[in-house]
Protein backbone atom coordinates (compact mmCIF):
# COMPACT_ATOMS: atom_id res chain seq x y z
CA UNK A 1 0.00 0.00 0.00
CA UNK A 2 1.32 3.46 -0.90
CA UNK A 3 1.65 5.97 1.94
CA UNK A 4 0.97 9.73 1.75
CA UNK A 5 2.19 12.68 3.79
CA UNK A 6 -0.76 15.08 3.60
CA UNK A 7 -0.32 18.70 4.74
CA UNK A 8 -3.38 20.33 6.31
CA UNK A 9 -4.98 23.73 5.93
CA UNK A 10 -7.58 24.59 8.57
CA UNK A 11 -9.76 27.57 7.71
CA UNK A 12 -11.39 29.90 10.21
CA UNK A 13 -12.70 33.24 9.03
CA UNK A 14 -10.83 32.84 5.74
CA UNK A 15 -7.47 32.48 7.45
CA UNK A 16 -5.17 29.51 8.01
CA UNK A 17 -5.28 28.53 11.68
CA UNK A 18 -4.67 25.60 13.99
CA UNK A 19 -6.72 24.73 17.04
CA UNK A 20 -5.47 22.98 20.16
CA UNK A 21 -7.58 19.91 21.00
CA UNK A 22 -10.41 21.30 18.92
CA UNK A 23 -10.79 24.41 21.08
CA UNK A 24 -12.00 27.31 18.94
CA UNK A 25 -10.94 29.74 21.66
CA UNK A 26 -7.38 28.47 21.28
CA UNK A 27 -6.93 29.17 17.58
CA UNK A 28 -3.53 30.32 16.34
CA UNK A 29 -3.49 32.22 13.05
CA UNK A 30 -0.57 31.18 10.84
CA UNK A 31 -1.34 32.81 7.49
CA UNK A 32 -4.04 35.14 6.11
CA UNK A 33 -3.63 33.70 2.59
CA UNK A 34 -4.77 30.05 2.24
CA UNK A 35 -3.96 30.03 -1.46
CA UNK A 36 -0.34 30.93 -0.84
CA UNK A 37 -0.05 28.14 1.71
CA UNK A 38 -1.55 25.62 -0.73
CA UNK A 39 0.87 26.75 -3.43
CA UNK A 40 3.86 26.16 -1.15
CA UNK A 41 2.61 22.69 -0.30
CA UNK A 42 1.93 21.80 -3.93
CA UNK A 43 5.28 23.11 -5.16
CA UNK A 44 7.01 20.97 -2.55
CA UNK A 45 5.35 17.91 -4.05
CA UNK A 46 2.52 17.19 -1.62
CA UNK A 47 0.45 14.32 -3.08
CA UNK A 48 -2.75 15.68 -1.53
CA UNK A 49 -3.88 18.63 0.61
CA UNK A 50 -6.33 18.25 3.48
CA UNK A 51 -8.63 21.24 4.11
CA UNK A 52 -10.99 21.68 7.05
CA UNK A 53 -13.63 24.41 7.09
CA UNK A 54 -13.77 25.03 10.84
CA UNK A 55 -16.55 27.59 10.54
CA UNK A 56 -18.78 25.06 8.77
CA UNK A 57 -17.82 22.31 11.22
CA UNK A 58 -19.08 24.43 14.08
CA UNK A 59 -22.15 26.03 12.53
CA UNK A 60 -23.01 23.81 9.55
CA UNK A 61 -22.96 26.92 7.35
CA UNK A 62 -20.16 27.24 4.82
CA UNK A 63 -18.49 30.63 4.74
CA UNK A 64 -15.02 29.94 3.37
CA UNK A 65 -15.91 29.24 -0.26
CA UNK A 66 -13.56 31.88 -1.64
CA UNK A 67 -10.67 30.52 0.40
CA UNK A 68 -11.42 26.93 -0.63
CA UNK A 69 -11.52 27.90 -4.29
CA UNK A 70 -8.21 29.70 -3.86
CA UNK A 71 -6.68 26.59 -2.29
CA UNK A 72 -7.93 24.36 -5.12
CA UNK A 73 -6.63 26.77 -7.77
CA UNK A 74 -3.25 27.14 -6.10
CA UNK A 75 -2.90 23.40 -5.48
CA UNK A 76 -2.86 22.71 -9.21
CA UNK A 77 -2.38 19.00 -9.82
CA UNK A 78 -2.37 18.18 -6.10
CA UNK A 79 -5.87 16.91 -5.22
CA UNK A 80 -7.67 18.57 -2.33
CA UNK A 81 -9.88 16.84 0.19
CA UNK A 82 -12.36 18.98 2.12
CA UNK A 83 -14.10 18.36 5.42
CA UNK A 84 -16.12 20.35 7.89
CA UNK A 85 -19.88 20.83 8.09
CA UNK A 86 -20.84 18.54 5.19
CA UNK A 87 -24.07 17.01 6.44
CA UNK A 88 -26.29 16.26 3.44
CA UNK A 89 -26.12 15.47 -0.27
CA UNK A 90 -26.45 19.14 -1.16
CA UNK A 91 -23.39 19.80 0.98
CA UNK A 92 -21.48 17.09 -0.85
CA UNK A 93 -22.57 18.51 -4.19
CA UNK A 94 -21.55 22.02 -3.16
CA UNK A 95 -18.15 20.81 -2.00
CA UNK A 96 -17.53 18.99 -5.28
CA UNK A 97 -18.56 22.15 -7.14
CA UNK A 98 -15.73 23.99 -5.37
CA UNK A 99 -13.32 21.74 -7.23
CA UNK A 100 -12.22 19.40 -4.45
CA UNK A 101 -11.27 15.82 -5.24
CA UNK A 102 -12.53 14.20 -2.03
CA UNK A 103 -15.24 15.12 0.45
CA UNK A 104 -14.84 14.21 4.11
CA UNK A 105 -18.05 13.48 6.03
CA UNK A 106 -17.77 13.40 9.82
CA UNK A 107 -20.74 14.32 12.02
CA UNK A 108 -23.28 13.24 9.41
CA UNK A 109 -21.54 9.88 8.98
CA UNK A 110 -22.40 9.06 12.59
CA UNK A 111 -25.95 10.37 12.51
CA UNK A 112 -26.94 9.41 8.97
CA UNK A 113 -24.90 6.45 7.65
CA UNK A 114 -27.16 6.20 4.59
CA UNK A 115 -25.97 9.64 3.53
CA UNK A 116 -22.43 8.27 3.26
CA UNK A 117 -23.60 5.28 1.26
CA UNK A 118 -25.58 7.40 -1.18
CA UNK A 119 -22.81 9.98 -1.48
CA UNK A 120 -20.28 7.22 -2.21
CA UNK A 121 -22.60 5.73 -4.82
CA UNK A 122 -23.00 9.09 -6.56
CA UNK A 123 -19.32 10.03 -6.20
CA UNK A 124 -17.23 6.84 -6.55
CA UNK A 125 -13.83 7.07 -4.88
CA UNK A 126 -14.45 10.60 -3.63
CA UNK A 127 -16.03 10.15 -0.21
CA UNK A 128 -13.96 9.92 2.97
CA UNK A 129 -15.33 9.25 6.45
CA UNK A 130 -13.88 11.42 9.19
CA UNK A 131 -13.73 9.72 12.59
CA UNK A 132 -12.68 12.14 15.29
CA UNK A 133 -12.21 10.30 18.57
CA UNK A 134 -11.99 11.44 22.16
CA UNK A 135 -10.87 8.57 24.41
CA UNK A 136 -11.96 6.12 21.72
CA UNK A 137 -15.45 7.56 21.22
CA UNK A 138 -16.62 9.56 18.23
CA UNK A 139 -16.90 13.33 18.68
CA UNK A 140 -19.17 15.44 16.48
CA UNK A 141 -20.31 19.02 15.82
CA UNK A 142 -16.78 20.38 15.43
CA UNK A 143 -15.67 18.18 18.36
CA UNK A 144 -18.07 19.95 20.71
CA UNK A 145 -20.02 16.76 21.55
CA UNK A 146 -18.86 13.21 22.30
CA UNK A 147 -21.08 10.23 21.40
CA UNK A 148 -21.34 6.73 22.85
CA UNK A 149 -20.21 5.19 19.54
CA UNK A 150 -16.66 3.85 19.36
CA UNK A 151 -14.36 4.65 16.46
CA UNK A 152 -14.25 0.98 15.47
CA UNK A 153 -18.03 0.57 15.49
CA UNK A 154 -18.38 3.61 13.25
CA UNK A 155 -15.68 2.43 10.84
CA UNK A 156 -17.27 -0.98 10.48
CA UNK A 157 -20.56 0.59 9.39
CA UNK A 158 -18.94 1.60 6.12
CA UNK A 159 -17.00 -1.53 5.20
CA UNK A 160 -19.21 -2.13 2.16
CA UNK A 161 -20.09 1.49 1.37
CA UNK A 162 -17.32 2.13 -1.15
CA UNK A 163 -15.68 4.99 0.71
CA UNK A 164 -12.16 5.95 -0.35
CA UNK A 165 -10.62 6.24 3.11
CA UNK A 166 -11.10 6.99 6.78
CA UNK A 167 -9.38 9.92 8.49
CA UNK A 168 -8.86 8.97 12.13
CA UNK A 169 -8.11 11.89 14.45
CA UNK A 170 -7.26 11.65 18.13
CA UNK A 171 -8.61 14.94 19.45
CA UNK A 172 -6.43 14.86 22.57
CA UNK A 173 -3.35 14.93 20.33
CA UNK A 174 -4.57 17.37 17.67
CA UNK A 175 -2.58 20.57 17.50
CA UNK A 176 -0.57 19.65 20.59
CA UNK A 177 2.70 18.51 18.94
CA UNK A 178 2.77 15.52 21.28
CA UNK A 179 2.92 12.80 18.62
CA UNK A 180 0.00 11.02 16.94
CA UNK A 181 -1.85 8.09 18.46
CA UNK A 182 -0.35 5.66 15.99
CA UNK A 183 -1.20 2.44 17.76
CA UNK A 184 -4.91 3.30 18.01
CA UNK A 185 -4.97 4.15 14.31
CA UNK A 186 -3.05 1.01 13.34
CA UNK A 187 -5.40 -1.17 15.40
CA UNK A 188 -8.37 0.42 13.65
CA UNK A 189 -6.75 -0.05 10.24
CA UNK A 190 -6.11 -3.73 10.91
CA UNK A 191 -9.76 -4.34 11.78
CA UNK A 192 -11.33 -2.73 8.70
CA UNK A 193 -10.66 -3.09 4.98
CA UNK A 194 -10.82 0.66 4.33
CA UNK A 195 -7.50 2.58 4.11
CA UNK A 196 -7.02 4.66 7.27
CA UNK A 197 -5.22 8.00 7.46
CA UNK A 198 -3.85 9.11 10.84
CA UNK A 199 -4.34 12.68 11.99
CA UNK A 200 -3.61 14.70 15.11
CA UNK A 201 -0.40 15.44 16.97
CA UNK A 202 2.31 15.00 14.33
CA UNK A 203 5.30 16.83 15.80
CA UNK A 204 8.46 15.59 14.10
CA UNK A 205 10.05 13.71 11.24
CA UNK A 206 10.22 10.67 13.50
CA UNK A 207 6.42 10.73 13.82
CA UNK A 208 6.13 10.61 10.03
CA UNK A 209 8.61 7.74 9.78
CA UNK A 210 6.80 5.77 12.48
CA UNK A 211 3.46 6.36 10.74
CA UNK A 212 4.87 5.30 7.37
CA UNK A 213 6.16 2.09 8.93
CA UNK A 214 2.52 1.17 9.61
CA UNK A 215 1.59 1.02 5.93
CA UNK A 216 1.67 -2.77 6.06
CA UNK A 217 -1.00 -2.64 8.79
CA UNK A 218 -3.38 -0.60 6.63
CA UNK A 219 -2.36 2.95 7.52
CA UNK A 220 -2.48 4.82 4.22
CA UNK A 221 -1.18 8.23 5.21
CA UNK A 222 -0.59 10.86 7.85
CA UNK A 223 -1.93 14.40 8.02
CA UNK A 224 0.45 17.06 9.33
CA UNK A 225 -0.62 20.51 10.40
CA UNK A 226 0.80 22.68 13.16
CA UNK A 227 4.30 21.20 13.00
CA UNK A 228 4.62 22.35 9.39
CA UNK A 229 3.71 25.90 10.37
CA UNK A 230 5.96 26.09 13.42
CA UNK A 231 8.95 24.62 11.58
CA UNK A 232 9.16 21.55 13.82
CA UNK A 233 8.57 19.45 10.70
CA UNK A 234 10.30 20.16 7.39
CA UNK A 235 7.89 19.40 4.54
CA UNK A 236 10.55 18.31 2.05
CA UNK A 237 12.07 15.82 4.49
CA UNK A 238 8.65 14.60 5.57
CA UNK A 239 7.60 13.96 1.97
CA UNK A 240 10.82 12.06 1.36
CA UNK A 241 10.30 9.94 4.47
CA UNK A 242 6.75 9.12 3.44
CA UNK A 243 7.79 8.15 -0.08
CA UNK A 244 10.32 5.66 1.30
CA UNK A 245 7.65 3.63 3.10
Amino acid sequence: MSFELIPAIDLLGGRVVRLSRGDYAAATVYDPDPGAVARRFAEAGAPRIHVVDLDAARSGERGNEASIRAVVAAAGAAPVQLGGGIRDLDGVKSAVALGVDRVVIGTAALRDPELVREAARLNPGRIVVGIDAREGHVAVEGWLETSETTALDMARRFEDAGVAAIVHTDIARDGMLTGPNLEATAQLAELVSIPVIVSGGVASLDDVKRAAALASRGVAGVIAGRALYTGDLDLDRALEAASCS
